[in-house]
This record gives structure tokens, C-alpha cells and sequence, in this order.
């Protein structure tokens, strides 16, 4: 369980982040949901310690991250996986070398453990036999498949997407939700996923927190989310329709 406390950024006077608070589940799928410039990266990174934030704490399983000492903030960020934006896979390093990344960074085990390690998430992810093959020479899904691979290398027990579906299409961006959803229940991660798609929003949203102008304005279930009186929110839905029906159409065409 992840524990957001009156979170609060500001950059060059302008504040970012109003005092965001906020519980995120263990085994299950957590949304940060808004449109763009709202806040819902910011919050990310406060929260894996790439940004302090001017006010509030983060709590992981009870443990205070910013009021920690280096060697325990070190142990928490060992129980984190991170899914970049696209992926961000080492273009010179082939998809093997890319999943080990972390266990050759963080870790002592043997060479043999890291390759069965390696094989075993590569397995997970449905990319068995791709290993020897370079990023340039696979798709822009399995570009993601192996960001998660990487990301659960290190058998996290939090894991954190930053749009895990941003320029993939329909069809393989509902396969990395599932996927996402999948791993999440099975090993019990907290998971925290960034996103604008209504469509991951209903698939696997099971606790959702809407930000807007930095400022929490909703947070609830799925199944309530489409009767809410929040006008802000009741937009953001509106125009993310628009914006699923215009690439209906232009599949169609």
C-alpha cells in the first residue's frame, strides 16, 4: 500500500500540486487520471523520488520515504518497477541485456540466476524467444511488453506506468492493460498507472483519482466514474469520446 499525504509542489511560484492525498491498494490497478498539464506526472515522480515535493509525505507499507534515512529510502526504491513513457529501452542493448538492466545494477546473484530471471519475466510478458533481438527490430507493443519485463525484474511490490498505452493502438493498448492488470493481481502489486485513456479507465480502473489544475477533484470506482456531478471531470470523459470515435474512424477508412 502506497499513502499520499497533502502532496504539494510548486515551480517558479506556480503551483503544481495543491496538497494531493491519496491511498493506493495493494493488488490492485490505481489510476491518476487528467488532461495534460494537470499534474498527474509530477505526481508520479514525487512519488518515486525524482521530485521533492514542498509539502507532504509519501508512505510505503507504513515507511515514511522523504522522512527516511539514504539507506532506507535506497530499500524502498528496490521495491520499485517503473514503465516509462514508450518504454525507454536502451537502444544499443538487446531486449536481454535491456530486462537484466536492473539486476546488473542493483544485484549480486549469479549470471545464471539473472538469466533465468530474465527468461522467466520475458516468458511472463509473452515474449519468449526474443531476447537476442534489438529494439530497433520490434514493434511498438512489445517495445512496452519488455519495459514490463524490465520493470518486474526485480519482483516489485510497487509498480508505477507513466502512459503505458501513449502511441500504441487500440487493439495492443487493451493487451498491455490486461497484461498490467494480470501482473498486478497475480504477484499483489500496488500499482499506479498514469494515464488519459478512458478506455484503460474502465477496463482495469479500480481505484481512480481525478486531478485537475492540481487540485483532486474526484477519486472513486470505475463503475461510478460516468455519474459523477463534477463538470471537470464529466468533460474530460466527453473529450476523450470525441477523441476515441475520431480514431474509430480513421481505422475505418
Amino acid at each position: 500500500m502506497i499513502e499520499i499525504k497533502d502532496i504539494a509542489k510548486a515551480f517558479n511560484g506556480k503551483e503544481v500540486l495543491k496538497g494531493i492525498t491519496s491511498t493506493f491498494r495493494e493488488g490492485e490497478t490505481n489510476l491518476i487520471i487528467g488532461g495534460s498539464g494537470t499534474g498527474k506526472s509530477v505526481l508520479l515522480k514525487t512519488m518515486i523520488g525524482l521530485i521533492k515535493p514542498d509539502r507532504g509525505n509519501v508512505l510505503y507499507s507504513g515507511r515514511d520515504f522523504y522522512n527516511s534515512d539514504k539507506d532506507m529510502r535506497q530499500s524502498i526504491r528496490r521495491e520499485m518497477g517503473v514503465l516509462f513513457q514508450g518504454g525507454a529501452l536502451f537502444d544499443s542493448q538487446t531486449v536481454e541485456e535491456n530486462v537484466r538492466f536492473p539486476l546488473d545494477m542493483l544485484t549480486d546473484i549469479s549470471a545464471a540466476e539473472k538469466k533465468e530471471r530474465v527468461e522467466f519475466c520475458l516468458q511472463r510478458v509473452g515474449l519468449e524467444g526474443t531476447g537476442k533481438r534489438m529494439p530497433s527490430e520490434i514493434s511498438g507493443g512489445m517495445k512496452k511488453r519488455v519495459g514490463i519485463a524490465r520493470a518486474i525484474v526485480m519482483n516489485p511490490k510497487y509498480l508505477f506506468c507513466d502512459e503505458p498505452n501513449s502511441g500504441l493502438d487500440p487493439l495492443t493498448s487493451v493487451k498491455i492493460d490486461e497484461l498490467i492488470k494480470e501482473i498486478t493481481e497475480e504477484y499483489k502489486i500496488t500499482t499506479v498507472i498514469i494515464t488519459h485513456d478512458m478506455n484503460s479507465v474502465m477496463e482495469i480502473g479500480q481505484n481512480i483519482i481525478f486531478l485537475y489544475q492540481g487540485d483532486k477533484l474526484w477519486e472513486g470506482l470505475n463503475s461510478d466514474i460516468t455519474n459523477t456531478k463534477v463538470p471537470e471531470l464529466n468533460e474530460f470523459i466527453f473529450a476523450n469520446k470525441l477523441l476515441r470515435d475520431a480514431a474509430k474512424e480513421n481505422q475505418n477508412k
